[in-house]
């Protein structure tokens, strides 16, 4: 899983389809999710797995409304198409990728 920063943010998320996982290093429910976003992008080749540091991109983090972390965004070719926010056991997440995509 690629970390990304504001400065290349719309880069990365321009072709195909991303999830990328705001996120910040203090926060529990995020360290828990790691791991799981981890395997998944090991498993499922058709998405690409990012993550941003919401402490060090607040300017994306308003733009997107993230107001709490840990939270998804799922993009398609640069647009939002989905986004969740919270823990989530690796079936569950698998479930919402798939809806979405």
């Amino acid at each position: 899983m690629k970390e990304i920063e504001e400065t290349n943010f719309f880069e990365e998320v321009k072709e195909g389809i991303t999830l990328v996982d705001f996120y910040a290093t203090w926060c529990g429910p995020c360290r828990m999710l790691h791991p799981i976003i981890e395997d998944l992008s090991n498993e499922r080749s058709e998405v690409t797995f990012k993550q941003i540091d919401v402490d060090k991109a607040p300017n994306i983090s308003k733009e997107y409304g993230v107001m709490s972390i840990p939270t998804l965004i799922l993009f398609k070719d640069g647009k939002e198409v989905a986004k969740t926010v919270g823990f989530m056991k690796k079936e569950e997440l698998t479930s919402w990728i798939e809806k979405m995509i």
